[in-house]
């Protein structure tokens, strides 16, 4: 079923909780902080939802819809498709949501092309999955996930089974956890790191993307949540659309922050049917490779950071045409370095679906090691990328005041329309413009940003280690004893 932005919106209403500080947000689809991030989501479903485009974001089965991002593929034909609609909802935002709806639900796909693994760890627990999927497809449902524990906790005597803790410590793990558990399921406490996107979401899941220790196989729970579900709450970072007057003046930072909490859970319910793996540290992370879960979903994040792409390749031509420096032979350089750079994540992404794969049995994914290239490829060179874009805009954005506020003065507003405009546009047009450059690469936005391409897939070291694993490393090992045994030894015959 494909639901539409007002029914996603009404959703959003459902008595979740939301703290901003001590400030609790009883309805963010009206907060002055959340709503036109509200919107963004909303519009995402209404055009997913609308019927000329039905091709584009929507399969069929059994005579029902079902929004593409959910489909198990098993053909290359199944995965051209899905990537259509990838790229689609990830031009719709210019690359800027992450955590779009299609980003977790690729995660959940990925795991339903392996229920056998599973049920094979705890019985029962992959026929779970498959329910738990049908049911997400079918209420077209936006879901996040918290799948890091809280940082710089393992090694302060803070986890159950240590007999001392040192004094002003605290005497309870912080890291979400079970504590209990009986017939009708487990009951979680503690904290989950980040829920981006948690304050639009229907629902949220709790797993690990990092290894756990067998010590601490009680954080090992993997399930989804209700985001209005007692005892959950969502504590959320400064959003940056927060006190913005004009959407002019901060034009990301207004409509695109899909936000940033922390999971806290006190005492919440999970029934056994909602449980997907319980009391295995070492598969809680491997339930990921081993299907084709990461692969569909960091998929995904490659299309978005190629869409995003897109857009700073379009600023950064529009602010050299607006600075009157665009035919300067070191600014066309720069400028078609940025154009490569955006057609290698374009040949990188459209290299996955050539190169496809036949796997798990019976089931396509987009190829493996170029994917893990991919995301290192976009970490190793978005800062150098966003610093370009810097460079060519100079110190231009500060020259704009401070908001577009100064039209609605009858003696300010002629003035800045006077004085700020030059032959390559208006003093509005500009302010627009530079705006939007600034909000890409000098606000709060902007850092956050920089921090969410380093770290979304884990950090650099995880990708890297994932990179080797993927590598045909017996091929490479074969070219190099293949030339060598071609070398002649002197005083040997051959």
């Amino acid at each position: 079923m494909l639901i539409s932005g007002e029914e996603k919106l009404a959703r959003l209403r459902d008595g979740r909780l939301v703290y901003v500080g001590e400030e609790r947000i009883a309805d963010v689809t009206r907060h002055p902080a959340f709503r036109e991030g509200a919107k963004t989501i909303a519009a995402l479903y209404d055009l997913k939802a609308d019927p000329d485009k039905r091709e584009v974001f929507a399969y069929e089965e059994n005579g029902e819809a079902f929004s593409l991002h959910w489909l198990l593929c098993r053909n290359r034909e199944d995965l051209t498709r899905r990537l259509g609609s990838l790229k689609a909802i990830a031009d719709a935002t210019y690359g800027l949501i992450g955590r779009s709806p299609d980003q977790v639900a690729g995660l959940i796909s990925g795991l339903a092309t392996r229920p056998d693994l599973l049920n094979g760890l705890r019985s029962g627990c992959g026929d779970s999955l498959l329910r738990y999927w049908e049911y997400a497809r079918s209420n077209d449902l936006y879901i996040c996930f918290a799948v890091i524990p809280p940082p710089g906790q393992r090694d302060r005597g803070l986890f159950p089974g240590q007999e001392r803790h040192a004094p002003g410590q605290q005497d309870e793990n912080p890291a979400l956890h079970v504590v209990a558990e009986d017939a009708d399921g487990v009951i979680v406490s503690g904290m989950k790191m980040l829920a981006t996107g948690g304050v639009y979401a229907d629902e949220v899941w709790i797993g690990n993307l990092t290894p756990i220790d067998e010590k601490f196989k009680a954080e090992s729970i993997t399930a989804a949540l209700p985001l209005n579900a007692q005892g959950v709450a969502l504590w959320s970072r400064r959003p940056y659309g927060a006190g913005i007057d004009h959407e002019a003046d901060y034009p990301l930072s207004y409509r695109y922050d899909e936000t940033d909490c922390v999971l806290v859970c006190d005492r919440v319910r999970i029934p056994w049917g909602r449980v997907f793996l319980h009391n295995n540290g070492a598969m809680s992370r491997q339930i990921y490779i081993e299907s084709a879960a990461n692969v569909y979903q960091n998929h995904q994040s490659n299309v978005r950071f190629w869409a995003k792409m897109g857009l700073v390749v379009g600023i950064a031509s529009r602010i050299c045409q607006a600075n009157g420096i665009d035919h300067i032979p070191a600014v066309r350089e720069t400028l078609g370095r940025l154009a490569a750079l955006e057609a290698t994540i374009a040949a990188l992404v459209a290299g996955q679906i050539e190169a496809w794969e036949n796997w798990p049995d019976g089931f396509a994914v987009p190829n493996r090691r170029m994917m893990y290239a991919a995301l290192n490829w976009c970490q190793e060179n978005h800062s150098e990328i966003i610093d370009l874009l810097r460079t060519l805009q100079g110190g231009v954005p500060m020259q704009m005041p401070a908001g577009l506020g100064v039209l609605n003065d009858p003696e300010l507003g002629p003035q800045f329309e006077r004085w700020w405009k030059t032959p390559t546009g208006d003093a509005v047009a500009r302010h627009k413009l530079y705006k939007l450059a600034w909000d890409l690469t000098g606000s709060e936005f902007a850092g956050r940003h920089q921090l969410y391409e380093k770290f979304y897939a884990g950090s650099s070291i995880i990708v890297r280690n994932q990179c080797d694993r993927e590598a045909p490393w017996e091929d490479f090992h074969s070219i190099v004893d293949g030339l060598l045994e071609r070398v002649p030894v002197p005083g040997r015959r051959s």
